[in-house]
């Protein structure tokens, strides 16, 4: 009987007819501020970053030659399959959480929980990664100024002779929390701004470069063969999700039924029409074979002597970057401010502030966590802590959407997946198989952290999230 009821809890699910209504509680409530381009501009900014400005001339160089085009254009279609899946839910269930308060609300409690619990690390990983490779950004120019930093604040410990902390990568993580704890309103505002500036250059890189593209550079097109651009694929997949970060903030859009769908897929298409454009100057621009892997844009410019230009990229290469980082924090800081309200967690993390009506408390905490990931943690330690995480998502919501929609085909939708079940299963089998390419050692990682996971669900969340203060209370009065 024991055993039947336990397998009942961490089956019970949130009852979809209410998840409309506010919260309980006083001080946990969001406010709806952000209109359809401000949720456009935050989910353009997550997705466009490193994929330009760093990841096309890696894969370029060595994985797939010109036809990291091609690469682009599998992991677009790869994205959007699940893409379609969270504009679908983000209409339907207009709330904080995302992936997490899909899977609870479809899968039931654990499910709700693993992939929530999942994603407060992945996310956390990811803004301190984007902050390092900022910090890079920033030593070298300011190298290019003559200014000689101290050794001891270049880098963690063992990415160099000296280095002692990412001093510049750990503020910024701080900075960025800051930011977010002022109120979703100006928080968003700034990232309109910064956004709008890194679409401006990357439409220059693109304007300009293509006075300068020699088409003998696409030939061979296939240099590694099509192995290769499925290759490059799984490694540019990663520059092309950052919506699903945004649908985190349904519960602070205006109006999420109407926006939340055409936000996901407005910043998607906007930005695999600027990934496409920009691979195409960069490989026609300089043979693949020479491109640089770390600075491809930059040094394609200084090739054909636009030097000044490649430094005015090198500044909107950070800018670009930096809006990565307000993405993905102020997705975390939603998950766990869901996952608190929800008693998956203490509900201390869900009190918002007064005035400004943000989870100022989860947003300091995941401020200093990815501050200590990014000033004492290498590149790549910390990069493999951010994969595994959001394909597990893609595949929970994926699947979760096509459940729903059999299970309960009278909800409301404001947009539906087209041709359902072939889209979510698709983005289900491509995550899958892109898991296949992660390296063991971040399977571990994911154990371990999984498993402190389950400890703590059945330790505390098992017996105090609100579905089960719920279902406790209706037995009690049954009983009476």
């Amino acid at each position: 009987m024991a055993r039947l009821r336990m397998g009942e809890g961490i089956l019970r699910r949130k009852p979809i007819e209410s998840i409309e209504e506010t919260e309980a509680g006083e001080g946990t409530g969001l406010v709806r501020s952000l209109g359809l381009w401000q949720l456009t501009a935050i989910g353009v900014g997550g997705i466009i970053g490193a994929g330009i400005f760093t990841l096309a001339g890696t894969v370029a160089n060595g994985t797939a030659g010109p036809a990291v085009l091609v690469s682009f254009l599998i992991a677009g279609a790869a994205s959007a399959a699940a893409a379609l899946s969270y504009a679908e839910f983000a209409g339907m269930i207009p709330k904080a959480g995302s992936a997490y308060t899909y899977g609870y609300v479809v899968l039931g409690e654990f499910a709700g929980w693993f992939i929530g619990w999942d994603l407060l690390l992945e996310y956390t990983a990811i803004v301190a990664v984007v902050a390092i490779g900022i910090s890079g950004y920033f030593g070298f120019l300011v190298g290019e100024m003559g200014v000689d930093l101290p050794r001891w604040m270049l880098g963690a410990p063992g990415t160099g002779e000296g280095h002692r902390v990412d001093l510049f990568a750990a503020v910024l993580c701080l900075l960025i929390a800051y930011l977010l704890t002022l109120g979703i309103r100006n928080a968003a505002r700034f990232e309109m701004v910064v956004v709008v500036l890194k679409v401006l250059v990357v439409l220059l890189v693109i304007a300009v470069g293509v006075f300068h593209i020699d088409t003998s550079h696409y030939d061979p097109f296939f240099p590694y063969g099509v192995g290769g651009a499925f290759t490059g694929a799984a490694t540019v997949f990663f520059a092309v999700f950052g919506y699903d970060a945004m649908s985190t903030a349904a519960e602070e859009s205006k109006d999420a039924q109407r926006h939340m769908p055409k936000a996901i897929i407005y910043s998607l298409v906007i930005s695999m029409v600027l990934y496409v454009a920009a691979c195409l100057v960069l490989t026609g621009m300089q043979d693949y074979r020479s491109i640089d892997k770390e600075s491809g844009f930059s040094t394609a410019f200084k090739s054909v002597g636009l030097g000044g230009l490649a430094d005015v990229i090198a500044v909107g290469a950070i800018i670009g970057i930096l809006t990565v980082m307000f993405t993905f924090m102020l997705g975390v800081t939603r998950v766990w401010f869901s996952m608190s309200r929800d008693g998956l967690l203490p509900r201390w993390f869900a009190k918002t502030h007064p005035t400004r009506h943000v989870p100022t408390r989860v947003t300091w905490i995941v401020g200093a966590a990815s501050a200590l990931i990014a000033g004492f943690l290498p590149i790549g330690e910390a990069a493999e802590l951010t994969n595994i995480g959001i394909l597990l998502a893609f595949v929970v919501v994926c699947t979760a959407v096509i459940v729903l929609r059999y299970r309960r085909p009278d909800l409301p939708r404001s947009f539906r997946t087209p041709w359902m079940p072939v889209v979510p299963a698709l983005g289900v089998v491509f995550s899958v198989w892109l898991i296949t390419f992660l390296q063991w050692q971040t399977w571990v990682r994911f154990a371990v952290w999984f498993a402190l996971g389950v400890v703590i669900y059945f330790a505390y969340s098992y017996r105090r999230s609100e579905l089960a203060r719920s279902q406790r209370a209706a037995d009690g009065s049954g009983r009476g």
